[in-house]
């Protein structure tokens, strides 16, 4: 599947060369597929919200770009999950598909989805995309290879890390017992969310990407993801998660 965004500048900070204005739509699809040389892609997706451009020009420019068949289905990435809401119902006014995926940060450390996001793709039928999977490594069994002199970390990561050390402690020896490695463990996680379909790796080796491939083989039973949730707590529905 070949997949590419829009909503970055493009040029002169004018309001037709950003976001999600029809104009631009047009001019950075047909910018990317140049790019890409080729002649459509499989998933066009919205980086971010635009919350100046109405959803009807949104969706009259994909209409055309399906007509011309230079887009088969569109996407959105980083919404919340009353955005899903307003894309869907404008899109189904006007007898249109509508997105078919939301990209969303997502992993074991960072769960904020599960509140809203997660149950509105369930109910519109969207297939979620985690990206950063391994919340920058952290996932990946960052402790045992900073004793190994293989990965120094620094700024952020530092923090997170120092911040969350006990947990990632628990996680890695988790991972030990269960016999897996740290990082697919966490891909083999989310893949027995609901709704997601597939995260987004970046491997940068063969062995790494080897690795991400075993994670689709991993079976968690109850007891597993159970534990998983006592490391890293998770989030009810909402409202369920705050006012039950």
């Amino acid at each position: 599947m070949l997949a590419t965004k829009v909503y970055g500048e493009m040029g002169v900070d004018w309001p037709n060369t950003s976001r999600l204005s029809a104009l631009n739509i047009r001019r950075a699809l047909d910018a990317s597929l140049r790019r890409l040389r080729t002649d459509y892609v499989d998933l066009y997706q919205f980086h971010h919200v635009d919350r100046n451009t109405p959803w009807d020009e949104i969706w009259q420019a994909m209409e055309i770009a399906v007509q011309q068949g230079k887009v088969l289905y569109a996407g959105s990435s980083n919404f919340a999950g009353w955005h899903i809401v307003q894309a869907q119902e404008a899109a189904a006014r006007r007898n249109f598909n509508g997105l078919v995926s939301e990209q969303s940060l997502y992993n074991l450390i960072q769960r904020d989805v599960e509140r809203e996001l997660i149950p509105a793709a369930q109910a519109y039928g969207l297939g979620v995309i985690p990206w950063s999977p391994l919340h920058g490594g952290l996932l990946g069994g960052v402790i045992r290879k900073a004793n190994e002199g293989v990965r120094r970390l620094e700024g952020r990561a530092k923090e997170t890390l120092d911040r969350l050390r006990p947990r990632i402690e628990q996680y890695e020896a988790y991972a030990d017992e269960l016999g897996h490695e740290p990082g697919e463990l966490a891909l083999a996680w989310l893949l027995h969310q609901p709704a997601v379909t597939g995260p987004i790796v970046g491997p940068r080796t063969l062995e790494q990407l080897e690795s991400a491939v075993r994670a689709v083989d991993i079976k968690l039973d109850d007891a597993a993801l159970a534990r998983l949730d006592e490391i890293f707590p998770g989030y009810k529905t909402a409202p369920e998660d705050y006012a039950w």
